[in-house]
Formats: C-alpha cells, sequence, structure tokens
C-alpha cells in the first residue's frame, strides 16, 4: 500500500525520502496513539489521587472538629502539603445531614458527597468538574464528608500540554527521519546517476569508463559487472579491428597469388592454358577454404572444442604446400602426426599454419620442416625453414609501409592473435634457423587404474 501512495514516476531520491517519513510517520503513530490516550488516563489518574490527598489530609484534621460539633477552620490544614498539588483544588465539608459547613463547594449535597455515606470514595466528573468525596468518621460514627474537586478545564489542560510535548517531538522524529531519507536517498541515488552516465559513455563507445565504487556492496557489484563489460566489449572490439585488418592480408595473399597467374598466362599466350587453369582453381580454393576459416573464427564462441585431428591437418598441409614449394625447388618435410592431442579449432590451427608455412615460403629458404612434439603440457608444433631473421628484428611488428605492403609482420600478428584465442603461444623460438613455434595446451589421457587381484576375467 506505501510503495503504492509513493507511486511509480519518482525518482530514487524522492522514492526512499517518501518511503522513510511515510515508515517514520506510521511508526509515530501507532506507537503514539496508544500513548496519547496512555497519558490521558495517567493524567486522570494523577488527578484523582491529588484528590484524594487532599480529601485525607482534610479528613484528618477536622475529625476533631466534627466529632465535638465545632465548625473546622481549613487553613492550617494546607501546612504541611504540598502547595503546588494542593493549589487549584476546592475544598468542603459537609455534615451527614447533606448541609455545607465550610469550604468552597454546592450548598447542599451532590451524588458523590449522598455516595460517600456508603462508600469509602465515591469520584467522578459533573458540571465541568473533576470530584471526589470521602466520609469522615469518628469511631464508627459518620461525622461528615469532605468533598474535594478542580475544574475539569484544568485537566483537559494538562493533557493538552502533554499531548503537544508529543506532537512536537513527533514533528522532531519526523524531521530527523525526512533527514535521514535524504541522506540515504543521496548516498544510494548518486552512485546509480553515475552508473548511469557511466552506462550511457559506454553506449555511445567510450570503452575506457570505469565506474567508481561506493561501499554499497549490491551498487558497487554493479559498478564491478559495469566495467568488466566496458573492458570485455572494447577489448572485443579492439580485437576485431585488429583480426579484421589483419584477416585481409591472409586474403590478400592469395588473391595476388592468383592475379600473378593469370598476368602470367596472357603474357604468353602459347602456352597450355590448362595448367594455368588448374593453378588458378586450386589458388581459388585455397582462397575459398581461408575465407570459410576466418568467418568460422570470427563467429568462434567459447564453446568446448573438439580435439584437434593433427594427422588430417597435416595431410592438409602436405596437399596445399608441397606442391607450391616443389615449384620453388624446395622440399617439406612433416613429422610427429601422433604428437600429443590437443583442443583446439581446427581452422584456427590451419591458419596459423598457413601463416607460418607462407611466411617460410615467401621470406625463408631451403627446406620447410614442420615438426609436432610433446612440450611437457603443451603441444608444440614447430614450422622451420633454412632462413634466417637479422638480429634485433621483432617478425610479429611491421615496420614501414614497404613491410606492410609486402606483408612482414602482418600475417604474423594474426597467426599469434588466432593462437592466443585458442590458449596457446606462437613465437620465434630460433632466428637462424629461422622457427617459429605454436604451443597448444595438451589433454593427456587419464591414467588407466590398475586392476587388482582377481579383477581380471
Amino acid at each position: 500500500m506505501i510503495l503504492a501512495l509513493v507511486g511509480h514516476t519518482l525518482s530514487v531520491r524522492r522514492r526512499i525520502v517518501t518511503l522513510t517519513v511515510l515508515a517514520a510517520v506510521l511508526a509515530i503513530t501507532l506507537f503514539g496513539v496508544p500513548l496519547a490516550v496512555a497519558v490521558a488516563r495517567f493524567h486522570e489518574s494523577m488527578s484523582t489521587h491529588d484528590l484524594e490527598r487532599a480529601a485525607d489530609t482534610v479528613a484528618l484534621a477536622v475529625t476533631g472538629d466534627l466529632a465535638n460539633g465545632r465548625i473546622p477552620d481549613l487553613k492550617p490544614t494546607w501546612a504541611d502539603e504540598d502547595e503546588d498539588r494542593i493549589r487549584g483544588i476546592r475544598i468542603a465539608v459537609y455534615t451527614p445531614t447533606g448541609r455545607l459547613l465550610t469550604g468552597n463547594g454546592p450548598d447542599t449535597e451532590d451524588r458523590f458527597v449522598r455516595e460517600a455515606h456508603h462508600t469509602d470514595m465515591a469520584n467522578g466528573t459533573l458540571g465541568g468538574e473533576v470530584i471526589l468525596a470521602i466520609p469522615v468518621l469518628s469511631g464508627s460514627s459518620l461525622v461528615g464528608v469532605i468533598r474535594a474537586a478542580h475544574p475539569r478545564a484544568e485537566l483537559a489542560a494538562r493533557v493538552r500540554l502533554t499531548w503537544l510535548k508529543m506532537a512536537g517531538l513527533a514533528a522532531i522524529a519526523i524531521g530527523a527521519s525526512w533527514l535521514i531519507g535524504r541522506r540515504i536517498a543521496t548516498r544510494l541515488a548518486r552512485p546509480l546517476e553515475e552508473l548511469a552516465v557511466t552506462a550511457e559513455r559506454l553506449g555511445e563507445g567510450d570503452f575506457t569508463v570505469r565506474a567508481r565504487r561506493t561501499g554499497v556492496r549490491e551498487i558497487d557489484q554493479v559498478a564491478e559487472a559495469l566495467d568488466v563489460t566496458s573492458e570485455r566489449i572494447g577489448e572485443t572490439l579492439e580485437r576485431e579491428r585488429t583480426f579484421s585488418s589483419d584477416a585481409s592480408h591472409q586474403l590478400r595473399t592469395p588473391l595476388t597469388g592468383l592475379r600473378l597467374q593469370l598476368e602470367a598466362a596472357l603474357e604468353s599466350p602459347d602456352r597450355d592454358p590448362y595448367a594455368t587453369i588448374r593453378d588458378s582453381i586450386a589458388s581459388a580454393d585455397r582462397l575459398e577454404r581461408t575465407i570459410d576459416d576466418l568467418l568460422a573464427l570470427a563467429k568462434q564462441t567459447r564453446a568446448p572444442r573438439a580435439l584437434l585431428d593433427l594427422g588430417k591437418l597435416f595431410e592438409e598441409v602436405r596437399q596445399t604446400w608441397h606442391g607450391l614449394l616443389a615449384g620453388r625447388g624446395r622440399a617439406l618435410r612433416i613429422s610427429g602426426r601422433e604428437a600429443l592431442p590437443a583442443r583446439a579449432a581446427d581452422a584456427a590451427v590451419r591458419q596459423v599454419l598457413a601463416v607460418l608455412l607462407d611466411n617460410a615460403a615467401t621470406h625463408g629458404r631451403g627446406t620447410v620442416t614442420v615438426l609436432a612434439r610433446d612440450a611437457g603440457d603443451a603441444l608444440a608444433i614447430d614450422v622451420r625453414d633454412e632462413g634466417a631473421i637479422p638480429d634485433g628484428h621483432d617478425p610479429f611488428v611491421t615496420g614501414d609501409e614497404t613491410e606492410e605492403r609486402e606483408g612482414h609482420g602482418i600475417g604474423l600478428r594474426l597467426a599469434r592473435s588466432l593462437s592466443e584465442a585458442e590458449g596457446g603461444r606462437l613465437r620465434l623460438t630460433s632466428p637462424s634457423p629461422t622457427t617459429f613455434t605454436l604451443l597448444l595446451p595438451a589433454e593427456r589421457p587419464a591414467p588407466r587404474e590398475k586392476e587388482g587381484p582377481g579383477l581380471a576375467s
């Protein structure tokens, strides 16, 4: 119900403040109304108590006079009493016949004085007064009745004064709850507003934004999740930009080769075109495979990968690169097909090997060797040729525009990013002879449990 009263269009600040104040008002009402009733009853009880004390004091003082038939003097009876208590109380002494003997009261007895003839005390309200009457006995004989009264308006004034004080305290409490609600609302709303600004900047493409920590666990959890999201999106976009840039090189290389084949065929019209067509179709097939691999890698998720089929992969490498290298008078050697299994995407490993073999074919010399071996907890695939890399040169970094146009470093950079995406590493293990090593996490088979005696069949 309170939430319905608050409404659905208020800001977080207004909602928190409103809920805090409403909760305080509800608590004060539930506690204050019974307390106000109890206070009124307390004042009534105290009023009766004051009247009873005054009447008892007078009764003790005038018993002797009444028993001897004398009219008592009421003034000395106040000497030992609390003036603050007695002030405002009107005392009257009545004879057993109901006639006013002395004091301040009606000339004839009222019903409370009459009731006092037969009871120890009679009290109540009558004519705007709070009245109490007690009998005065001498032995077992009734010698008079003491009537004590004060205006009911005085009792009401006391009750109202106390209620006003309570209302003042309630107002202070509600004001304090409003201040506390504002403070809490500011503490909670400001971080949320900052998170909204951070999320807006993230939506505008600023992936460097970071949310401020506030000390509120739930808000800090949201801020941490937003930071992680920002970082991941930024890394993903940066990786995609790099991937797109580097992948263009992978497509440009076979396209360039295909173009050179066709241009060479045009320059030699007497040459048999069928050989050129066959080579062009083979180049187109390799280009199609490269495109398929790059598309598969671009759409690849973090789902568990199948075991790498190393034998099939090496057979594809042999079919693709043996003829190309042989045409340049160079040999291709492949070994280690029975190495440790590893979990990795075939397309990623195929493209990494394609980059390394293209690099060896283009920039290296001599025999090209592809070797798979056990490297402890990793499967290592070495691609080696008989060339050399100058000292101090990082093959993974592009230099001037000429190097970039020729492909130095671009393909290797793509290969390294692909290997890292598979949880592996690509590094230059030897500059001379040039050797690149692809390391992939190996998956060792679980050790077989030894059969106990008597379990063998």
